[in-house]
């Protein structure tokens, strides 16, 4: 997992529960690299999971919630650090249907070594499916992702979230216009 999913969690958990609680989550994670992450670094999942559980005993918020919440403010900030993935692109549908064939590609081309989940979009209409399959556990973080996008293009745009795997390595996401 890159590490800019890190460096940015980090930032969320610092600029909205303070220092101390990001310290205290550090810490409690028991993680083997004691919290140190580099925007471009490589890192296993398991120390995202570590964290993210280490904030919900913390804060008192059930897991797939923070992720979820997460996720949406992640969205917000790939829209600042990547602004040439937003080039041209006008709607939710549009945005979400370029994943896999533009956007992963062009993230390959900046870490090669990416190991990046799928992102599978049919658009009939004013309705879209999303299929999310990945090696990790954050079909969450994807939820959150669409509704980042979804707040980003300011739309009005229901979603229904349907595990695969019990794992949460695969969900579907019908998403319909209103």
């Amino acid at each position: 997992m890159k590490g800019v999913v890190f460096t940015e969690f980090f930032e969320l958990v610092e600029t909205t529960f303070g220092e101390d609680v990001l310290d205290d989550i550090i810490d409690k994670a028991d993680l083997d690299s004691e919290g140190a992450y580099t925007a471009v670094g490589k890192y296993d999942h398991d120390d995202m999971v570590k964290l993210v559980e280490a904030l919900s005993a913390e804060i008192n918020v059930p897991v797939p919630e923070l992720i979820e919440t997460y996720g949406k403010y992640l969205f917000g900030r790939f829209v600042v650090i990547y602004p040439g993935f937003f080039d041209g692109v006008s709607s939710t549908f549009s945005f979400l249907s370029r994943i896999d064939n533009h956007i992963h590609v062009e993230v390959k081309k900046l870490y090669p070594d990416a190991e990046l989940p799928v992102f599978d979009a049919i658009i009939n209409g004013p309705k879209m499916t999303m299929t999310y399959d990945s090696k990790r556990p954050f079909g969450y973080l994807a939820k959150g992702l669409i509704n980042g996008c979804i707040e980003h293009f300011g739309e009005t745009i229901e979603i229904i979230r349907a595990d695969i795997s019990t794992d949460m390595t695969s969900a579907t996401f019908e998403l319909e216009a209103r």
